[in-house]
């Protein structure tokens, strides 16, 4: 086990054949100390929240069998909790499933959610005896409340009025609605801390999003893995950002898709990125930076006020303060086998459509002539130019298409 899962010890066990909750409970019964509390979950319930069930546990305290419960206005196909009075206070009796209730404990609106918490010394006792005497013919666990009562254990139950907390995933209609649910719930969380969502509902949170004050996000957006946003941030519609730091002030045009990665990708203070730019893993952009439209940058340094702004490829690069990289240019780093890096030092200009045959390094304050192929160094203050001589040829005329001769 390793990663986030080491150190808990856990242990499976695999419950064949399915003969009810009460039997798939038996399974785990040789991996149990009886000295501890047995939390019951379900895990096709994803919503459930740690306070919750931090709750159960309290109300359990180790001498008491703790029930979830919750009322629902249609509680049909759910078991239904028995009290011995009409009171929420009353002690409860037992829990009765839908199949096996009468008309009137159909008519109970309070139903168990399918999570308990039972000290594990008793819960081991009253499993074996557990019969599939019912309408199922399963081993419920639910009939260990009436021998809980029978034993004069005290069955108490903590209700809950959030029913996102204990509903199931039986379909793609459902694992959709509870995911509306949860992003839902995200985007109210950062509302109130100051985040200004042009429509809530259309935001999803894949991951861990953290915001500074004033951020604004526009329609469509969607964050994977961990994304930090500082203040003043504003990213566009539309744009997919995954494990990315972006500093105050940035902005992330329309449609943007910056992708970290493990190697993460930081956009510095007041950085204007996009729309449609692309910043792959290892991509770190200084204060002030401009990519445009349809840029791509991969693993690459661009220092404060460096600018590539239309149609062009950085990877592997290094690149100075206040570089202005023209459109269509492109770092060729790949020579088929290994990657080879690119330094263009502070204030150069590299005019468009030029390749950089990598490894090689611009000096500082050059100029590389538009269309050039450069595959040398490039001394600092130089002006390179690298293109074969034009040539015009006057009366010339283009071909003509031939007539088509029909038999």
């Amino acid at each position: 086990m390793t990663g986030a899962l080491a150190g808990l010890g856990l242990k499976f066990a695999r419950q064949e054949p399915q003969l009810g909750t009460g039997h798939a409970v038996q399974q785990a019964l040789p991996f149990l100390g009886d000295d501890g509390i047995t939390l019951v979950l379900s895990g096709d319930v994803p919503l459930t929240q740690a306070a919750t069930l931090t709750a159960l546990l309290a109300q359990c305290d180790g001498q008491r069998l703790a029930l979830l419960t919750l009322c629902m206005a249609d509680p049909t196909g759910y078991g239904r909790i028995v009290r011995a009075g009409a009171q929420p206070s009353s002690q409860v009796r037992a829990i009765v499933e839908h199949k096996d209730a009468s008309d009137a404990e159909r008519a109970i609106h309070e139903i168990y959610s399918g999570i308990m918490a039972v000290p594990t010394r008793l819960l081991r006792r009253w499993l074996e005896r557990l019969d599939n005497q019912n309408a199922q013919a399963e081993y419920y666990l639910t009939d260990i409340v009436k021998f809980a009562v029978a034993d004069g254990v005290a069955v108490v139950a903590h209700q809950i009025t959030d029913a996102a907390q204990v509903a199931g995933v039986n379909s793609p209609v459902q694992l959709a609605e509870l995911e509306r649910v949860y992003q839902q719930r995200l985007a109210v969380g950062l509302m109130e801390q100051g985040v200004r969502l042009a429509d809530p509902a259309r935001l999803d949170v894949r991951g861990t999003l953290e915001c500074g004050p004033d951020v604004e996000i526009d329609v469509n957006c969607v964050f994977e893995g961990r994304v930090r946003l500082a203040q003043g941030v504003r990213i566009g519609a539309n744009c997919v950002i995954a494990n990315a730091e972006i500093a105050a002030g940035a902005v992330i045009h329309p449609f943007t898709h910056i992708d970290g990665e493990a190697l993460g990708v930081q956009v510095g203070e007041g950085a204007l990125v996009g729309p449609f730019a692309r910043l792959r893993p290892g991509a770190r952009l200084g204060a002030e930076v401009h990519i445009g439209n349809f840029v791509e940058v991969k693993n690459s340094t661009l220092a404060r006020g460096a600018k590539a702004n239309h149609l062009a490829y950085l990877g592997d690069a290094t690149v100075g303060e206040r570089v202005n990289y023209g459109a269509g240019s492109i770092t060729a780093n790949y020579d088929g086998a290994n990657k080879h890096r690119t330094v263009i030092e502070a204030d150069v200009h590299v005019g468009s459509n030029c390749v950089l045959v990598a490894p090689v390094t611009l000096g500082a304050g050059g100029t590389v002539g538009g269309g050039s192929t450069i595959t040398k160094d490039v001394p600092a203050g130089s002006l390179s130019v690298a293109r074969g001589k034009q040539v015009n040829l006057a009366s010339w005329s283009r071909p003509a298409k031939q007539a088509k001769i029909v038999p």
